[in-house]
């Protein structure tokens, strides 16, 4: 009867795979990553607190809000901003998005 039975045989191992093959596109993902996302987002970062800590009374600044205004106190944390004659407003250093030249606020 051992002639009807098949006599069962343990396949081979999987090959393994080439560690550097697999290694080697996640090295190269990463690098593009910090290389297109992250470092130009800590250079933006860096000049924005560059911004924050050059500014003084006087400059003309705009706000993340779109608003356009003179620098007239500046606190640790916060700024006073005349909009108009007469109306001034505090707002967060953070929400200054830039310098703006001299003379804009008069040309708009």
């Amino acid at each position: 009867m051992d002639f009807l039975i098949n006599t069962a045989y343990a396949q081979d191992a999987a090959p393994q795979g080439d560690p550097i093959a697999f290694w080697l596109p996640m090295i190269v993902i990463f690098a593009a990553f910090y290389f297109l996302l992250i470092r130009p987002q800590q250079k933006r970062q860096k000049a924005h607190a560059e911004l924050l800590k050059g500014l003084s009374t006087g400059d003309e600044v705009l706000t993340s809000g779109g608003m356009l205004g003179k620098i007239t106190a500046v606190n640790e944390h916060y700024v006073g901003v005349r909009i108009a004659k007469d109306v001034e407003i505090k707002i967060q250093k953070a929400s200054v998005s830039a310098v703006v030249p001299k003379g804009t606020i008069d040309a708009a």
